[in-house]
């Protein structure tokens, strides 16, 4: 039996809220979201887990060792978590990331200007895919001759985003 065919999109409103990662080692994680990256520490919870976000927010990233403490990343060919995304609000603060990357001797797997985005890819310390990206105006959005969304993978200019000023302090 086929499944029935939704009548109409999802609300248009409906966010992705929080990512929480099985990681073997619960400070490691922490000094990479947290030191590197620059979450900030929300709540631990217990010696298992600890919540973190940007800006307050009751969390955007979850990190346990529950069912993952010393354990190792699933081997390639499996299925899971292809990357997950975080989106800057400016190409200052992607900058400032790349910074913090660079500083911490993080390498990047890649970088792409696809059009819509400018991302870096790259691994947390457990091997999950991290992409780190910012939006681009819907109005700056490459479209073909139909006025369809035509997205494109190509080279990002590391050096013009390190040269990019840095954001005011908040």
């Amino acid at each position: 039996m086929a499944p029935p065919t939704p009548s109409r999109s999802i609300d248009p409103r409906v966010r992705i809220g929080h990512v929480h990662l099985k990681v073997a080692d619960l400070e490691r994680a922490l000094a990479f979201y947290r030191d590197v990256l620059g979450f900030e520490l929300q709540q631990r919870f217990g010696p298992g887990a600890a919540f973190l976000s940007a800006g307050g927010y009751h969390h955007h990233l979850g990190l346990n060792v529950w069912e993952s403490r010393g354990g190792a990343p699933p081997p390639r060919g499996t299925t899971g978590l292809y990357h997950l995304a975080i989106l800057y609000p400016t190409r200052a603060s992607l900058a400032d990331a790349l910074r913090r990357l660079v500083a911490a001797g993080i390498p990047l797997e890649g970088a792409a200007d696809h059009g819509v985005s400018e991302a870096l890819y790259l691994r947390d310390p457990d091997g999950n895919g991290v992409e780190l990206y910012r939006d681009r105006a819907p109005a700056e959005w490459p479209r073909d001759a139909e006025g369809g969304l035509a997205m494109v993978t190509g080279p990002l200019d590391l050096e013009a985003l390190l040269a990019e000023p840095e954001a005011p302090p908040d």
